[in-house]
């Protein structure tokens, strides 16, 4: 009988090789696929076959000698982000509002002071973001008043409210615009975001060997296919906050209070740019016992966010929040008997009880992070509470997973992957089953059934991993 042979490193590297092609080539035809509208479904079953692949190239890369994991997460991560550059946005028209929103700041007019549809801003139209005539028929398009006979529309979303967009990340949007050829459209944004997407690679790679870390984790993020489409095709800025994140926990982890700072006024420039990274602050103060320790991270990324928004504040003439309470109103959050948030809570409880419940959990969460967290891990904290957080609110948008996704590259806790997967699945079929609150259900309990799953099972791990010592001193043999 012919005995069987290990596997040697040069055959990980084939199979690792060959699943990033193979997902590359998928990720570039789910990204030119236009099925958004027309055929989500499909969409969805293309979205969870490159999952599925991203699963593949994971395993593989477990065969991988340490020596090669660098630079072949590095150059998976160029591939898998360059096929977000493929084509327009496909699923959000978000980005567009960052195109006008940039063109606004660079004709010196603040984006809070007006709407879209604002007539006072006619001049800076352009038929790319306001078409006219038969170029109104497509889908994605919104109507804006006009005169005459000659439909009128853009591609911006909620044109009749103010953008809804933290400083920092109106800083980006006019850097951005600054810096752009003359009818370059989208492409400037998702350039941008795919040279950041790198950059969050580059810095969990950093992070991780210094603190000697398997480098493997990394690809969680490298490689997901949540990151060519949300944070590259649809050009999201929450990649920005994420980077800003992800490089803050990395120098929360220090002991040296210079460098505790420093990761503070990170964070606040992530929170400045999104507001969701605030969900990562008990993480950034797990463990903390002393008060300084705990001010040095809290009072720069307090001043940070209060000094970004202040030259907008002197600049405006209306709120610099924006649409953020009327967007609040929309998704639901303050309401829970609307919509599909606090889906899962919703089942076992009133909705009136829904959000009372979960501020207790997160108030719960936190404390039990910042008291038995370990400071050397804020992102394991961080983790905890925002996948948490995410369960119980259950949004509907994809993009809000990137954040998790980065936690999970610094943990590894590849478990928690599940519920940017329910997201992706939440936002793509919700239009097509009419937004019914059992889809968020299904996709939420799922992922959220898998991350218990793995919980006990990690914990029976190291129980059985505790005894075994026990065990062998007292048996010598």
């Amino acid at each position: 009988m012919k005995a069987h042979t290990a596997p040697t490193p040069r055959t990980g590297l084939a199979a690792t090789a060959l699943a990033l092609a193979t997902l590359t080539t998928l990720l570039a035809h789910t990204i030119g696929y236009g099925g958004y509208f027309s055929d989500p479904v499909g969409l969805f079953c293309r979205y969870a076959a490159c999952w599925a692949l991203f699963t593949v190239a994971l395993l593989a890369l477990r065969r991988v000698p340490a020596r090669s994991v660098a630079w072949l997460i590095t150059a998976g991560a160029v591939a898998v982000t360059l096929t977000g550059l493929m084509g327009p946005p496909r699923t959000s028209t978000d980005s567009f509002r960052y195109a006008w929103d940039g063109r606004v700041q660079s004709a010196g007019t603040s984006p809070y002071d007006h709407t879209p549809q604002d007539p006072a801003l006619a001049r800076l139209r352009d038929r790319w973001l306001f078409p006219t005539g038969a170029a109104c028929t497509g889908a994605g398009l919104a109507p804006i008043p006009h005169t005459g006979s000659t439909p009128h529309c853009t591609r911006i979303n909620r044109p009749a409210v103010h953008t809804i967009y933290p400083p920092v990340a109106e800083a980006y949007f006019l850097a951005v615009d600054r810096l752009s050829p003359a009818d370059s459209r989208h492409k400037p944004l998702q350039a941008g975001a795919a040279l950041i997407s790198l950059g969050v690679t580059g810095t969990l790679l950093l992070i991780l060997r210094r603190r000697g870390d398997d480098l493997r984790k990394a690809a969680y993020w490298a490689w997901c296919p949540a990151v060519p489409v949300e944070a590259v095709n649809n050009a999201h800025v929450d990649v920005l906050g994420v980077l800003l994140a992800v490089a803050g926990l990395g120098l929360v982890a220090s002991r040296a209070l210079p460098r505790r700072a420093a990761g503070g006024v990170l964070i606040g420039a992530a929170i400045a740019t999104k507001l969701m990274p605030a969900v990562i602050l008990p993480g950034a103060l797990s463990g903390v016992r002393r008060f300084r320790d705990a001010a040095a991270v809290l009072l720069p990324a307090a001043a940070f966010a209060v000094l970004a928004y202040l030259p907008y504040v002197l600049l405006s003439h209306d709120s610099v929040f924006g649409y953020l309470g009327g967007y609040v109103q929309e998704e639901g959050y303050d309401d829970p008997s609307t919509g599909s948030r606090y889906s899962l809570l919703r089942l076992i409880l009133p909705d009136t009880w829904a959000l009372p419940v979960l501020l207790a959990v997160i108030v719960v969460v936190s404390l039990y992070v910042m008291w038995r967290g370990d400071p050397r891990r804020p992102w394991s904290g961080a983790l905890l509470v925002t996948g948490w957080a995410f369960v119980l609110l259950t949004p509907g948008y994809s993009w809000y997973g990137l954040l998790l996704i980065a936690l999970v590259a610094l943990d590894g806790r590849w478990e928690w992957l599940g519920i940017p997967l329910a997201g992706a699945a939440v936002y793509v079929l919700a239009p097509t089953l009419h937004f019914q609150p059992s889809l968020s259900n299904i996709a939420y309990g799922a992922a959220a059934a898998l991350v218990l799953m793995m919980t006990w099972v990690r914990r029976r791990a190291g129980v059985r991993g505790a005894e075994a010592p026990a065990t062998a001193s007292r048996h010598p043999a």
